[in-house]
Parts: C-alpha cells; structure tokens; sequence
C-alpha cells in the first residue's frame, strides 16, 4: 500500500515538473518569433516611405512588447520548475 502511495505521488509530482517545463518552451519561443518580428519590421520601416515607415515601427513596438512578456512567463515558469 505504501510503496503504491508512493508511486503515485512521485508520478503526480513528475507530472507538475513537466508542465512547467513545457510552459518554459513554449512562452519561450514565443518571445523568439515575437523578437524576429519586430527585427522585421524594423527593417521593413528602414527602407518604405514615411506613412509605412511609422505603421511598422509602431508594429515593432508591438511586437518587443509582446516579447518581453513571454520572456517574462519563460523566466516566471522556470522558477516554477524548482519549487
């Protein structure tokens, strides 16, 4: 009965872990193809006219906003893989 108990705790706990992990992953490369957006569109505004120019600095904003909030939900889930 014990040995059972404790087969199913260890399961449990090894399925938290895995959880986070994978959240890690994901908001990860999330905050990646966010960043290689707004690397685009940064260059894009680099080379159109004026009224352009400005919609794709403003989507490049955007875009590293976005960003920095996955790589914050990363960082947050990982801490969460220790605990």
């Amino acid at each position: 009965m014990n040995k059972l108990l404790l087969t199913v705790a260890t399961c449990a706990l090894c399925n938290v872990a895995l959880a986070q992990v994978g959240t890690t992953i994901k908001e990860g490369a999330k905050a990646t193809s966010e960043k290689t957006q707004q690397l685009g569109d940064e260059a894009k505004a680099g080379v159109e006219s004026q009224p352009n120019k400005a919609i794709d600095k403003t989507k490049a904003h955007i875009h590293k906003a976005k960003a920095h909030h996955h790589a914050k939900a990363a960082k947050d889930a990982a801490k969460d893989i220790t605990k």
